[in-house]
């Protein structure tokens, strides 16, 4: 039996996943509409986050950031008093490798078991199974774990057996995807001013050098002004921000990786918090930019 706490974009779409392919996986979210959608594809919405806890072997905490992974495990409503040893908590966030290495040490305490878990690809890929997890854990746990995570994705990475590595390598690559998509949108942006076509520009990009899915795929969607958030603009201001975190924390000069963490802090302080990622083109366009 496996649960879902958190069922928004990406949550939603494990769960819609693991519903088509009979795992009828028991969910909880804040948004109780949210869950309840998922029924019609085989999904259970249950009223609480610890009666998801009680009931499955394998717990998905699928929520937003580390404070809210600290609320649902810890918090005063938090399904901690109610695992039981032998459970696993599956962390899909993306979190600092700190965030991580605290919360699995303290779920040892009580006998639970922690796979770090973030993942990628966005919520049409969580949805077909081609999305990317980044898997960090204890041997036996990942195999006890091997069906659901197969049932998940096609594209399981083995990082490596301790918790917080996942993390680490999720924050490399939404760095790189963030510094991607700045420099996607910029050049565009950049286009747009020489007078150019924009959707041809993106189309000799798409098969040239300057490639980079992230960049084709958001200014796609910026191009037919369709901003609605799959990936909010707050998610790589987030991330960026850990990275830029976690490279200090080394010693390690991130300059690239410093200038697009700006960026995305800027778009958020101008007002595009709730925008999807793709609207940095038309904020580098602006007479500001």
């Amino acid at each position: 039996m496996v649960g879902i706490i958190g069922v928004g974009n990406m949550g939603g779409a494990m769960a819609e996943r693991l519903g088509s392919l009979g795992w009828a996986p028991q969910v909880y979210d804040i948004d109780t509409a949210r869950a309840k959608c998922l029924e019609r594809f085989g999904a259970l919405a249950l009223d609480s986050a610890a009666q998801v806890a009680i009931k499955a072997i394998a717990i998905i905490i699928c929520v937003v950031d580390a404070a809210q992974t600290r609320d649902v495990l810890f918090g005063a409503q938090g399904i901690a008093p109610h695992l039981q040893p032998g459970q696993v908590v599956v962390l899909c966030p993306t979190v600092s490798p700190q965030d991580v290495e605290d919360f699995a040490l303290r779920l040892s305490t009580l006998g639970v078991d922690t796979l770090d878990a973030p993942m990628s690809g966005g919520p049409v890929r969580a949805q077909d199974g081609s999305m990317s997890l980044m898997v960090a854990g204890p041997d036996a746990v990942v195999e006890r774990c091997a069906a659901l995570l197969q049932a998940l994705s096609n594209q399981v990475f083995r990082i490596s057996a301790r918790p917080g590595d996942g993390a680490r390598t999720k924050l490399v690559n939404n760095l790189l995807a963030g510094i991607n998509l700045v420099g996607a949108a910029e050049v565009m942006a950049l286009a747009g001013r020489m007078g150019l076509d924009l959707d041809r520009t993106l189309d000799v990009i798409s098969q040239s050098s300057g490639q980079s899915w992230i960049g084709v795929d958001r200014m796609r969607r910026a191009l037919a002004q369709d901003l609605a958030p799959r990936a909010h603009m707050t998610l790589l201001a987030k991330d960026t921000r850990l990275a830029q975190d976690a490279a200090q924390a080394l010693g390690f000069n991130s300059r690239l990786g410093a200038l697009a963490s700006r960026v995305f802090a800027d778009a958020v302080a101008a007002g595009l918090a709730d925008l999807d990622d793709a609207a940095l083109l038309p904020f580098l366009s602006g007479p500001a930019h």
